[in-house]
Formats: structure tokens, C-alpha cells, sequence
């Protein structure tokens, strides 16, 4: 689970911008004692993931909520589902209710996705992990999500290891040039990701040491070209990962060229979200 001082910077942030001062549907409708029960339903089925977000919503707006799981993050869901009952004052259970299912609905989309992902690339060796393609604010979430649905992480951020991408190799000059340097300063626990865009950069990039090698936008035949020469080649096992324009759909044949690793920045850039409702007793 994500620690609360992420996701309370995260809902803290979301709720000033839905609740803002005053929320004139229910100031003026309901008394201030007021108190009611809801319930979460799956209308479609899914992936949970964001359950303890979703409630630390309502603890945010007020500590008196109650909330009994039913299932938690992981748990795959049915259409028709009851995931969460819960209670709490009336006013604070409307006003969370946006911003709670929002941040579900987003984190179950991911974690849905994701699974689809994992269940096509099974018996092929090969993983799926996110991209640096999250939205701003959410990366810890949408990273989470992936987990969740039993994808891998790739780098959280830039701090995390090194990555040349084609513009990096392009400013310097050369693959071998960009591996050179970068590896004189790094520490010795730092890995280097090469992209490449043909087999003879698939080349150039496993003869200047790149501990990964990404096979960016190619085509099935060029990635089992570079899948065979490299592992022909390379005199201790380097990570080959495919990326651009993969899905649910193409994942599997893209899987069976060979490679180690599928990155997808869908996951998380564009994914949709799941159908949940929250409704009032």
C-alpha cells in the first residue's frame, strides 16, 4: 500500500479543487447530524485497486467514518459486486464521493488493464511494465495500479537508472559516445538502457556494454532479428525490451519474438476507467 503522506497530498489537492470552501448542494439540504450508509458496486468486472485510497477520502473529511472491505486491492471483481459498505455523515459522504471514485475508478482501469496484459503474455516468459507516460500528481497511483494488476514497475523517475533515448544519443553523437560517458560517472549499481531504433543500433548498443536494450517502434521480423543477435552475440544475458504501439491485443506476438520485457505507456496515460458506483442506503 502507498503511505498516506502520498496520498494525502494527492486527495488533499483533489478535494480543494472539487469541495474548494462551501458545498452549496448539501450546506443548506441536510442537518449536521445527519448520517447515512453507503455501498460500493462493481457495474462492470475488473481488477480492485484504490479500496484504501477510496476511504481515506472520507478520514480526510472526517475521522468518524466507518468502512467494512469486502475485498481488498488485488481481488478480482464480478459485475455486481459489493466491495466496501460504509458510514459516515451525510454531507462528507456527497462531497467525498467524486474525488473517492475518481481516484478508484482510475486505479481499477489500470490495474484491469494491466492484468489483460499479464493474462496474454502467459507461458511466454516475458513481462509487462509502465512507462514514465503517467499523469502529473499521480505517479505513485498509477504505478501502484500496475502492481496491482500484476504488471512491473519500469523507473519511477529519472534518478532511477539510465535511459538514452534518441534525442540523448542524437545531441552526443553516437551510441557508443552516450554509453562512454554516462558509465565513467555513474555508480556501479546505476543499469544503462539503450533505445534503438534498427538492428545495426541493437549492434552498436550491445558493443558499448548497455546492460538493456529497448527495441523502440519495430516490427515483429526486426525484433526477432535482434532477439537472435544478441543472444548469439552477447557474452552474459542483456534485458530486450520492446516498446511502442503494443496492446492487449498484439502483446502476446510481440512476447513470442524473443524479448524480455514489454513496456506500455497506455497503462497509464490513456487507460479507462472501470465502472463502479457508490450508492446511499
Amino acid at each position: 500500500m502507498i503511505p498516506n503522506y502520498i496520498t494525502d497530498d494527492v486527495i488533499t489537492r483533489a478535494l480543494r479543487e472539487d469541495v474548494h470552501y462551501l458545498d452549496l448542494s448539501c450546506e443548506y439540504l441536510f442537518a449536521p447530524g445527519a448520517r447515512s450508509r453507503a455501498y460500493l458496486l462493481a457495474k462492470a468486472p475488473g481488477v480492485l485497486c484504490g479500496i484504501e485510497v477510496f476511504c481515506r477520502v472520507f478520514r480526510l473529511l472526517d475521522e468518524s467514518c466507518t468502512f467494512d472491505l469486502k475485498c481488498g486491492d488485488g481481488a478480482r471483481l464480478a459485475k455486481g459486486d459489493v466491495l466496501l459498505e460504509f458510514d459516515g455523515p451525510t454531507t462528507v459522504l456527497l462531497q467525498g464521493e467524486r474525488t473517492a471514485l475518481n481516484l478508484l475508478q482510475h486505479l481499477c482501469g489500470i490495474a484491469t488493464a494491466t492484468s489483460e496484459v499479464v493474462q496474454a503474455l502467459e507461458g511466454t516468459g516475458a513481462t509487462v511494465c509502465d512507462t514514465r507516460k503517467t499523469l502529473p500528481g499521480l505517479r505513485a497511483l498509477q504505478k501502484y495500479a500496475v502492481a496491482c494488476g500484476g504488471g512491473r514497475n519500469h523507473r519511477y523517475n529519472l534518478s532511477d537508472g539510465v535511459m538514452l533515448k534518441d534525442n540523448h544519443i542524437d545531441a552526443c553523437g553516437s551510441i557508443e559516445a552516450a554509453v562512454a560517458r554516462v558509465r565513467a560517472k555513474v555508480g556501479h549499481m546505476v543499469k544503462i538502457e539503450v533505445e534503438t531504433r534498427d538492428l545495426a543500433e541493437v549492434r552498436q548498443a550491445l558493443a558499448a556494454g548497455a546492460d538493456v536494450i529497448m527495441l523502440d517502434n519495430m516490427t515483429l521480423d526486426q525484433m526477432r532479428e535482434a532477439v537472435a543477435w544478441v543472444r548469439a552475440n552477447a557474452s552474459a544475458h542483456v534485458w530486450l525490451e520492446a516498446s511502442g504501439d503494443i496492446t492487449a491485443q498484439n502483446a502476446r506476438r510481440v512476447a513470442k519474438t524473443g524479448v524480455d520485457i514489454l513496456s506500455l505507456g497506455a497503462l497509464t496515460h490513456s487507460v479507462r476507467a472501470m465502472n463502479i458506483s457508490m450508492k446511499l442506503r
